[in-house]
């Protein structure tokens, strides 16, 4: 996978969901999968990912990386984070992710189940070093309420926006560095 630099695309002054505010946000979104042929699964879903983007947006995803289940069991997943800009609003947008996963076979036959694909929105309207909108309601919760405790987040993430601040937990090389200290969660970057 290749990184490519982009300029980031403030949405502050916009409401959440006014269909009428069309420009575009900045936003991450995390892959993962961890049964059937998950590297196939994840370059997939990358190019269904493509189609959400605005025309004109800078394109970036992360290496891959191998990871353990966390409080969950099953294979390894891989992982992956990928940043782009859109015109959908974050609920619009959950729902063309679960969308995607579920052309991909998704399956929630109980909380943390191992998953064919798992795209999760990690954060909405990010300008900079600025991790973008807070929500908090029945169908989503942005920043997204784990990503600073999931190496299979941080790592990736870091990657693409290594000066990052996600809003309410701190910034990213911090958090990946507590993460790295503890040891607690195994993960590797793979090759190319």
């Amino acid at each position: 996978m290749t990184k490519a630099t982009s300029a980031r695309t403030s949405s502050a002054s916009r409401p959440m969901d006014d269909p009428g505010a069309a420009a575009s946000s900045r936003v991450f979104v995390g892959l993962g999968a961890n049964l059937g042929d998950a590297r196939a699964t994840l370059e997939a879903a990358l190019v269904a990912l493509r189609g959400l983007a605005c025309a004109q947006s800078s394109w970036q995803v992360s290496s891959f990386w191998r990871s353990a289940p966390v409080e969950a069991s099953g294979p390894d997943f891989l992982n992956a984070v990928a940043a782009f800009d859109t015109a959908r609003t974050p609920h619009a947008l959950l729902d063309a992710l679960q969308a995607i996963e579920l052309h991909f076979g998704r399956e929630r036959p109980y909380r943390n189940a191992p998953r064919t694909l798992d795209l999760d929105l990690l954060l909405y309207g990010v300008a900079g070093v600025d991790g973008g909108r807070v929500l908090a309601d029945e169908r989503l919760v942005l920043p997204h309420p784990r990503a600073h405790l999931r190496a299979f987040v941080l790592e990736p993430l870091a990657e693409l926006w290594p000066d990052g601040v996600i809003a309410g937990r701190g910034s990213v090389a911090a958090l990946r560095g507590a993460l790295r200290a503890s040891g607690d969660q195994r993960i590797e970057r793979l090759p190319g």
